[in-house]
This record gives structure tokens, sequence and C-alpha cells, in this order.
């Protein structure tokens, strides 16, 4: 299946400690590099992971537009996490509570819901793949704790 959809804009990336996701760990101090990742984005990276995810995404246009309609893109999260070497990512999801909260008038069924968290999901990981594989071009600068043992 694919998704026929313009290519929305990037997000803007904030300054958030990844920690506080609840699907993201970050360990030790690290620069999380998210200007030159938001570069990187308007560079080509998002269009480029967009065009991929839709094109396998088993989203429809209904789907789509609530994703639109909420904002959900611009709710991305991406970073670098030095001390795996790798882009994490946050996506953004719709609540467990969605009926009670009447979340959108289009969402009708767990089946969107769980759809539409799944498709973001995937999009995150596809931009995260693309970014450290075709994009990122740093090196991380591991430096070992002063605390360990001369071996030589």
């Amino acid at each position: 299946m694919s998704l026929d959809v313009p290519v929305p804009e990037p997000p803007e990336l904030e300054e958030i400690d990844p920690n506080e996701y609840e699907d993201a760990e970050v360990v030790g101090d690290t620069d999380y590099k998210r200007q030159e990742i938001e570069g990187l984005l308007h560079d080509g990276a998002w269009r480029e992971a967009f065009l991929a995810w839709a094109e396998r995404t088993d989203l429809d246009k209904a789907d789509f537009d609530i994703i639109t309609d909420l904002d959900m893109i611009q709710q991305f999260d991406f970073f670098w996490d030095s001390f795996a070497e790798r882009v994490g990512y946050h996506a953004p999801g719709i609540p467990e509570d969605w009926k009670e909260r009447n979340y959108h008038p289009d969402l009708d069924s767990w089946g969107s819901v769980s759809g539409i968290n799944a498709g973001l999901t995937e999009l995150g990981q596809l931009v995260c793949e693309l970014l450290k594989d075709d994009y990122i071009e740093w090196e991380t600068e591991y430096e070992a704790p002063d605390d360990l043992p001369d071996f030589g």
C-alpha cells in the first residue's frame, strides 16, 4: 500500500532531555546535536525518509489527515545518543484514553489508533536509520573515565 500525500515540513526540534520520555533512555552526558540533526532533516533527510515511509506504510489518507489535524509530525523529536552512537527519537502517539477525551472527531476505532501510533513509530525509526547511514558523518569523542586501571 502507498500513501500519496505531500511531504510535510520536518519537525522543529526542541531542547528536551530525552530521558523525560517514557520510550527513550540516554546514558551519560551528551550533546544531543539537535541543531545539526534539524539541519540534516531540512537538507533532504526528512523528505527522503518520509517518501520511503509513505511508499510502504499501511496508513491511509484518512489516518494521515488525523495526524495532520493533530500536528503530530511537529511533535517528533530526534537527538544524538553519543554513548550508543545512534540517532534516538521520540514519536508522538495518540493516548490510550483517546475515546474518553474525544481526542479527534474522526477517530473511531482502536485499529486506527494503533495503526497511527505504529505508523509514526515506523517513520521515526526510518528517519533515524537514514540519518545515521546516509547523513551523519561526525565521530563521537568518547573519553574513558580517569579511574580505569593501567594494564600497560
